[in-house]
């Protein structure tokens, strides 16, 4: 259960969003006349006029509630809560309606209500962003209401870069990961969120040895997203699918030819270090650290007798 609180000075506008939304439904008015949106939103100035120093006297709550709990919320549940949720925020003794959205796989409300109460006094707003946090959690523990774990608990419109993107790409492959077959699959669904998959393989056998995601100008390894994001992980969750995407992208990986440059005939390469690469990319083959090194103990041990004769 989620709780998002907007203040406005326009009635006709609140109320035309939360009734103009294709199958909302006005599961319940209080102290305005509902046989229109227009007698809805006379009510609402009428009552508002008692306080015309109040330059936004609209008031707009979204609740929203996990799908897992969709079974459970009927409309008339729905109507309970967003009444125990408009008490626990003392927002009492005023006008109000509640209507039910379906556009969206979470059931949610929306509340609009008056800021003028009946008696012409403001309802008051003070550290309403607090209070709404911590009536959720009551009426979450209260009703026995889905809790969101780790990550999920992350409020995202709060992230800056580079964990914005960490966290998109961790929703997008939590989200996808169960819709896919096969890597191919995943790679896809993944690729129209703007999210592409990397492999790293072990030298130039083609055998993957871990993964990394990228959105943007960023590059998480898959780990480093969670820890059920490595590899390993999740290629036992496609079983056979995923072993046979993995042979066929070796099988697809074919090193290209080394042009030897003519002054070093006898030069040989050795194995490449490894990499990010993406699951088609061609790997070339470069010296070694090792090699490198003992070719310039050589040339020093070449040096030094030149020195001595």
């Amino acid at each position: 259960m989620i709780g998002k609180i907007r203040k406005g000075s326009g009635f006709k506008g609140c109320v035309g969003y939360v009734l103009g939304k294709e199958q909302a439904v006005l599961l319940h008015a209080d102290g305005v006349l509902a046989e229109s949106r227009q007698d809805i939103v006379r009510s609402f100035l009428a009552q508002a006029s008692m306080n015309p120093h109040l330059g936004k006297p609209v008031g707009h709550i979204a609740l929203s509630y996990s799908a897992a709990d969709a079974p459970r919320l009927t409309d008339e549940k729905m109507v309970q809560l967003a009444q125990e949720y408009m008490h626990e925020m003392k927002i009492t003794g005023t006008q109000y309606i509640i209507v039910r959205h379906q556009d969206r796989e979470h059931p949610h409300v929306h509340i609009v209500f008056n800021r003028v109460g009946n008696d012409g006094k403001t309802i008051s707003d003070r550290n309403d962003m607090y209070r709404n946090e911590q009536v959720c959690k009551k009426l979450k523990a209260k009703h026995g209401l889905y809790f969101a774990k780790g990550k999920e608990r992350v409020k995202q419109y709060r992230l800056k870069e580079p964990d914005k993107s960490k966290y998109e790409i961790y929703t997008a492959v939590r989200n996808e990961i169960g819709k896919s077959q096969s890597w191919k699959q995943l790679e896809k669904r993944l690729a129209e969120k703007g999210i592409g998959i990397r492999f790293k393989y072990k030298g130039r056998t083609g055998e993957v040895q871990g993964i990394s995601f990228t959105k943007g100008a960023y590059t998480f390894k898959g780990s480093e997203i969670d820890r059920s994001f490595s590899f390993s992980k999740l290629d036992k969750h496609f079983g056979n699918a995923g072993m046979d995407a993995a042979e066929n992208s070796r099988q697809q990986i074919v090193p290209a030819p080394i042009l030897e440059p003519e002054q070093t005939p006898q030069r040989n390469d050795g194995p490449s270090m490894g990499g990010l690469f993406s699951l088609f990319d061609v790997s070339l083959s470069v010296p070694s650290d090792e090699e490198i090194d003992w070719n310039l103990r050589k040339k020093k041990k070449k040096k030094k007798r030149q020195l001595k004769l």
